[in-house]
């Protein structure tokens, strides 16, 4: 059992992934364009960084998906889709609609959802909820950037 939740939960991160990746195009003009802060991570370090991050989300879920009543982990479900289909829309929102002022506000919800992952993850599992923060630590990362994106480029 414990093998088909890691499955379906590790097929649903991996789309978020995929959806993600699709969308981001680190090299077009618009985003070479575009005034970035110093502390900015180099392109390769964002790969180097989601793919432990999506495999921790993907052993938090199962983890809390395996754990507590049926209440608790529908509970979980229904957090952790929303969170990824947040998790997979900021890239289009960023990079294919070019609108960092969009993918602010978008980044911000997505924390929120973090914070409520985190929060029903630590209640059902504790280790689930500590795998959780990285991912949570890092967008909160993420929205800095965006954020300075946003500011320095007045869009």
């Amino acid at each position: 059992m414990k093998g088909r939740l890691l499955l379906k939960t590790a097929l649903a991160v991996t789309a978020t992934a995929v959806a993600g990746t699709l969308a981001t195009d680190a090299r077009s003009t618009w985003y070479q364009r575009l005034k970035k802060p110093s502390w900015q991570p180099p392109p390769q370090a964002f790969g180097l960084v989601w793919t432990p991050l999506y495999v921790l989300i993907a052993c938090a879920g199962t983890r809390a998906l395996s754990q507590g009543d049926q209440e608790g982990s529908r509970a979980f479900k229904k957090t952790l889709a929303t969170n990824l289909a947040l998790n997979a829309a900021w890239p289009a929102l960023f990079f294919r609609a070019r609108n960092p002022k969009l993918a602010l506000a978008e980044i911000l919800v997505l924390n929120a959802s973090n914070a409520m992952l985190v929060r029903r993850g630590w209640t059902l599992d504790r280790r689930a909820g500590l795998f959780l923060l990285p991912y949570a630590g890092w967008t909160v990362f993420a929205t800095a950037l965006n954020t300075a994106i946003a500011r320095q480029n007045d869009t």
